[in-house]
């Protein structure tokens, strides 16, 4: 997976929370967008800028001392964006339980030339079974996003 994966952890620190210790889910979504830049920039050795993030839903509360990781891994590349599914567990460090899955979502990241235009970004071919898989998913999520735009402009 050169260049296709990233992982990012971080402890949630009081700042980043509520009065009650939950972190606020701002704080989630933005981790999440910059894990998937990260990995957009370094597939597409480019800046790149969030274009669309699909539906986050939290399954488990996160609170303050929790280790959070995200994996950012891309699965779909078109001329000038990418699909980056980002996946987010969470983890209580004083207990013995492990991480848990706390929520995951697909984001589009576009590649940016120093123009500030969109570029093209390198060819994906998925190599083993799950990259296969996942890309035939992103398939079928890239053309229902544009039928969906089209029907918007009309």
């Amino acid at each position: 997976m050169k260049n296709r994966q990233i992982i990012m952890s971080q402890v949630m620190l009081p700042n980043q929370a509520n009065v009650a210790g939950n972190v606020h889910g701002g704080e989630i979504m933005k981790f999440m967008d910059t894990t998937a830049g990260a990995v957009a920039m370094k597939y597409s050795k480019s800046n790149c800028v969030t274009a669309r993030v699909d539906e986050l839903e939290f399954h488990l509360p996160i609170f303050v001392g929790a280790l959070v990781t995200c994996t950012a891994t891309v699965v779909y590349v078109g001329r000038t964006s990418m699909e980056v599914f980002v996946n987010v567990e969470v983890e209580d460090l004083e207990s013995d339980n492990g991480p848990q899955k706390a929520l995951s979502a697909y984001f589009t990241m576009v590649a940016m030339g120093k123009n500030g235009k969109p570029q093209t970004v390198p060819e994906y071919i998925p190599e083993t079974e799950e990259e296969i898989q996942r890309h035939e998913e992103a398939k079928i999520r890239v053309q229902e996003h544009k039928e969906k735009k089209m029907k918007r402009l009309k």
